[in-house]
């Protein structure tokens, strides 16, 4: 990313009000995801879904390209509670940490080149969650933009040698049409 985007994700973490909600998608996960180990969230922005992670006594790092997202982060652990890496990082330029990891989780972001990074990261077993809009998305929402969307049946062909434990790509009850993947390394 340009150090123009990271100014506007800095701006837009500023002007956001309150916290927001972990994922759904993430809390219907809640039976197949461990309860020990290490979480990576690739651009977790201010750490909703790794702070409910952590809640669940996870060792979660927190990756995003907006301090602002990560400072609201830490802030938000140390008032929970709970303990929370965050580490400021550019993943279409920098490499993603060292593994293993027994979750990587990957939500709203999409930068295609980091598939084949995740399955280096994961430990053997480990589990990959990501949920991405689709094309079919802009039938309802114009944004994200096309730029950042999959297309329609893409996202299977990027797992690069993960197994998927399950897949869904359709309308979600958040009113968005989203491609959802957890699968195993």
């Amino acid at each position: 990313m340009s150090e123009d985007d990271r100014r506007r994700w800095n701006s837009r973490y500023r002007e956001q009000e309150g916290t927001r909600e972990p994922s759904p998608f993430l809390r219907s996960l809640d039976d197949l995801l461990p309860r020990t180990g290490r979480v990576l969230d690739v651009a977790g922005g201010t750490g909703q879904d790794a702070l409910w992670l952590a809640r669940r006594g996870l060792d979660v790092t927190l990756l995003d390209i907006s301090e602002v997202a990560l400072e609201r982060a830490e802030h938000a652990a140390r008032a929970a509670g709970v303990p929370l890496r965050t580490l400021r990082l550019d993943v279409e330029t920098e490499p993603l940490p060292p593994g293993p990891f027994d979750v990587v989780l990957c939500l709203n972001f999409l930068w295609r080149p980091l598939f084949p990074a995740f399955q280096k990261v994961l430990a053997p077993g480990g589990l990959l969650v990501f949920a991405q809009p689709t094309r079919s998305n802009l039938q309802r929402h114009a944004h994200p933009s096309a730029r950042f969307l999959l297309e329609d049946g893409e996202l299977p062909g990027l797992l690069q040698g993960l197994q998927p434990v399950s897949y869904t790509e359709g309308w979600t009850g958040e009113g968005r049409h989203e491609a959802r993947v957890v699968a195993r390394a």
